[in-house]
């Protein structure tokens, strides 16, 4: 234990000189008269009053010690590394298909959320695109965002500008805008299309992807659609250091997401000691001397005469 204004420690000779003249005065002692009789000595009264009497002393010695500003280490802990993870999310209007039992985008939706959950303490955020890219998440810890965004990015309910074409470059470029913000952590881009990139040709691709993994940017893809990833995207996801998937049913995609948390296992970082205020020992004596104090209020008290 260790005190950031040590100097006021010297104030405890106050406190110590009080408990010392408690114990040893001689004053207070009472004549009575009494016939025929015997008067006791009193020594336990005596000393239980004194006991008594040391309560207001320790509390201003209580007072002083807080003021001295007491701090203790803490215990070393092993901290998750945070990972930034940004979904990049089709919303396409052929993300209304039928996959399996529900659609494309249903299917997509829960997967994502049960990522989510099975990540616990990662950064996660959500772009959408369809002929335009929009954060529609910023990167937060918080689950239930996730949990909310499903009814309000049905693409059936979207306005004109967010449906329509499959802009994949669009909206990989936008997640690219904000995991680079983050100065901390991994970065990771989750692509989930069901469909091929009208902006990812031509070499567009290959400049994309080597943007991405100058910025250390991870990309997965996960394609929906039927058949193989597109070439393209695999190309991003290869020169990236990622991977590309393409589950044909609904339990395949949740494989997938399991495989990616296999892939990008979370890593955990030794912390070192902090230094820390520890009031609350001597606040809790503090108030058990006040109680005493009070005790001692009642009856239990020196009477000078």
């Amino acid at each position: 234990m260790s005190f950031s204004n040590w100097y006021i420690l010297f104030g405890l000779f106050i406190p110590a000189s009080m408990l010392v003249w408690i114990w040893l005065r001689q004053s207070g002692r009472v004549a009575l008269p009494q016939d025929h009789g015997v008067a006791r000595k009193g020594r336990f009264y005596s000393f239980v009053i004194n006991l008594i009497t040391c309560a207001g002393p320790m509390i201003l010695a209580m007072a002083i010690v807080i003021l001295a500003g007491p701090r203790h280490l803490s215990v070393p802990k092993a901290k998750r590394e945070l990972t930034n993870i940004e979904f990049c999310l089709d919303l396409s209007g052929s993300m209304m298909a039928n996959f399996g039992s529900e659609t494309r985008y249903e299917v997509a939706m829960n997967s994502i959320n049960e990522f989510v959950e099975m990540r616990e303490g990662d950064a996660f955020g959500m772009t959408v695109f369809g002929d335009n890219a929009n954060h529609w998440i910023p990167l937060t810890t918080d689950a239930s965002a996730f949990r909310c965004a499903k009814p309000f990015l049905n693409p059936r309910r979207l306005p004109p500008g967010y449906g329509g074409g499959t802009m994949i470059g669009k909206g990989l470029r936008k997640c690219q805008e904000t995991l680079i913000t983050r100065e901390t952590g991994d970065r990771m881009i989750i692509l989930v299309s069901d469909g091929a990139s009208f902006d990812l040709r031509n070499g567009e691709e290959e400049e994309i992807a080597r943007s991405l993994r100058e910025d250390n940017i991870v990309v997965y893809s996960i394609h929906i659609g039927g058949g193989m990833s597109p070439p393209e995207v695999s190309t991003v996801t290869n020169i990236t250091g990622g991977a590309s998937f393409s589950p044909d049913n609904q339990q395949a995609l949740q494989d997938v997401f399991r495989r990616i948390d296999q892939m990008q296992v979370a890593e955990m970082k030794q912390s070192y000691a902090e230094v820390l205020d520890w009031f609350k020992p001597f606040s809790i004596a503090g108030l058990v001397f006040i109680g005493f104090s009070m005790i001692g209020l009642l009856g239990l008290r020196y009477t000078p005469w």
